[in-house]
């Protein structure tokens, strides 16, 4: 299980992502636009204005259940190990064993 505190960290970035989702993909497409090299560089300070925990990139993807930040399966959600113990169990439908 991950630490709580990392795992706070993450929903943090999470949500500064979504405050913030707006503000940068207008100043992507206003620099689009521009031709000019100082017009550029202007748009190009308020796209370092938000916080950087706001960049989409800051983001990891973690396990919906234990927290742990490796291995993880898009398509679920979940690590490698937690997918594993499920597809076991038959919790997860559709999803067939293999020579794990």
């Amino acid at each position: 299980m991950a630490r709580k505190s990392l795992i706070q960290r993450e929903k943090k970035r999470k949500k500064l992502e979504e405050k913030y989702h707006l503000i940068r993909r207008s100043s992507k497409k206003e620099i689009s636009k521009v031709h000019s090299l100082s017009d550029k560089w202007e748009i190009h300070g308020k796209l370092q204005s938000p916080p950087r925990n706001s960049a989409p990139t800051r983001l990891h993807r973690r396990c919906f259940l234990t927290g742990r930040p490796r291995a993880n399966y898009r398509d679920f959600g979940l690590s490698g190990h937690i997918l594993r113990e499920m597809v076991h169990a038959c919790l997860l439908p559709g999803a067939t064993r293999s020579s794990w």
